[in-house]
């Protein structure tokens, strides 16, 4: 990729409250799509309040595309049950990168994104300097079920060779 600016840590932390698709629980995994990317985590068997607490990355070469975010329920003899959707942008992340924010105490709020109709967020997120680096907490609302929402942390790393912010 030569136009990659660097890469996206996604660190999917947990579900909560996600939809019943088996007899009394759900085997749920997510799966993040941005462009032709498509990453997966584990499943969890017979949980629908899972933790994956898994790190999934993608290269990042244009901010402005929207990354989805899809819950599945693993079945064996049949297709794979869909548990909702989400999509969110990072481009309120990438513009906190671009600050330069080096040397701000632990902790800093450095913006705020809040729930609107545009985006899946269950709540305010907050955009923090944390230990020397930008970190987003993100709770996504799944869209297309009865319930659920999905925890993740984004995280930059940059590459060296890269266009960079």
């Amino acid at each position: 990729m030569e136009n990659l600016i660097g890469l996206l840590r996604i660190h999917v932390q947990k579900g909560v409250n996600l939809a019943v698709r088996d007899v009394r629980s759900s085997d749920p995994y997510v799966v993040i799509k941005m462009g032709r990317q498509k990453l997966k985590t584990r499943v969890v068997k017979k949980n629908i309040n899972p933790e994956w607490n898994e790190d999934l990355t993608l290269s990042i070469a244009d901010p402005s595309v929207p990354i989805k975010l899809y819950v599945y329920d693993r079945d064996t003899f049949s297709l794979d049950d869909k548990m909702g959707e989400a999509e969110f942008e990072i481009g309120p992340f990438v513009e906190a990168l671009r600050c330069r924010l080096e040397g701000l105490p632990n902790g800093t709020i450095i913006t705020r994104v809040q729930p609107d109709r545009q985006n899946c967020l269950a709540e305010e997120s907050r955009i923090i300097w944390s230990d020397g680096r930008v970190v987003q907490n993100i709770v996504l609302r799944l869209r297309n079920v009865e319930s659920g929402e999905v925890e993740l942390q984004l995280q930059w790393i940059d590459i060296p060779g890269s266009r960079g912010l």
